[in-house]
């Protein structure tokens, strides 16, 4: 299917690594013109060097710490002619309420919360103006199956749940689409990272990790390609009527008994 981003300008957070960098993958491979966001420059410039090598798409890095507001603010002030924005960059970490302090807390939700609250402002004042555009949020299963040993990701989730639908049942009326994907276990440094700190809480040994993933739907870890896929076929006019909606991609993993 021509899904018509061929030209689109794209600009992806977190995208040196884990969903981030698929998300620029397919966008680059339909045509786009990605801009990869992230912290750690020789990453990005690495992850950038491969999309280039394998896409003829423009492929642009900037550096910037999006849980700052100077950086968000100094981000969009360079690219604000972007027709989708895809908020990807946010690691909150595991722990239950009494385990985790109120500064790492204040540390995880300016990334991901404020972070992705943020630039959406920025890029829909843009957008709207332009009367069009896209603005995708990977947000994260937590939010809608919360539990008490990832009540910080599972708050901050929920948060941008209820943001995106706000926004995107506003947004559509200046031909501006906001909506978010609900990625749950994804084959990412991310989930081994989870896993590990949930061992460590329930075994009190990191290294069985391995144990917290068992009994998946389809009985495997999503590929990052697939959260990808998923947002790039939303966001491309093949699909252009959703906005302030949240997909789950779970594999209906909600609904087990």
């Amino acid at each position: 299917m021509e899904l018509g981003l061929a030209g689109k300008k794209v600009l992806v957070t977190g995208a040196s690594k884990g969903i981030g960098l698929s998300c620029a993958e397919v966008f680059s491979a339909e045509g786009a013109h990605v801009i990869m966001v992230a912290r750690d420059i020789k990453r990005l410039e690495a992850a950038a060097a491969g999309l280039k090598a394998r896409h003829q798409g423009p492929v642009e890095i900037a550096a910037a710490d999006l849980s700052r507001p100077a950086d968000r603010e100094a981000l969009w002030a360079n690219h604000r002619d972007v027709d989708i924005l895809v908020n990807n960059a946010g690691a909150i970490p595991g722990g239950g309420l009494l385990d985790l302090s109120m500064e790492t807390w204040e540390h995880a939700w300016s990334l991901k919360v404020m972070g992705y609250i943020h630039l959406t402002k920025l890029a829909l004042a843009s957008m709207k103006d332009r009367k069009t555009g896209v603005i995708v949020n990977i947000i994260g299963m937590a939010g809608r199956t919360p539990r008490y040993g990832y009540v910080c990701g599972g708050a901050g989730n929920a948060a941008l749940m209820a943001f995106t639908g706000a926004v995107g049942g506003k947004s559509q009326e200046w031909g501006v689409r906001v909506f978010g994907i609900n990625p749950a276990a994804t084959r990412t440094d991310r989930i081994i990272s989870l896993s590990k700190q949930q061992a460590q809480a329930k075994f009190g040994d990191e290294n069985r990790w391995e144990e917290m993933l068992t009994g998946l739907p389809l009985n495997r870890l999503i590929d990052p390609k697939e959260i990808a896929n998923a947002a790039a076929f939303l966001a491309s006019p093949a699909c252009g009527y959703v906005s302030g909606a949240v997909l789950d991609v779970d594999g209906g993993g909600a609904f087990r008994g």
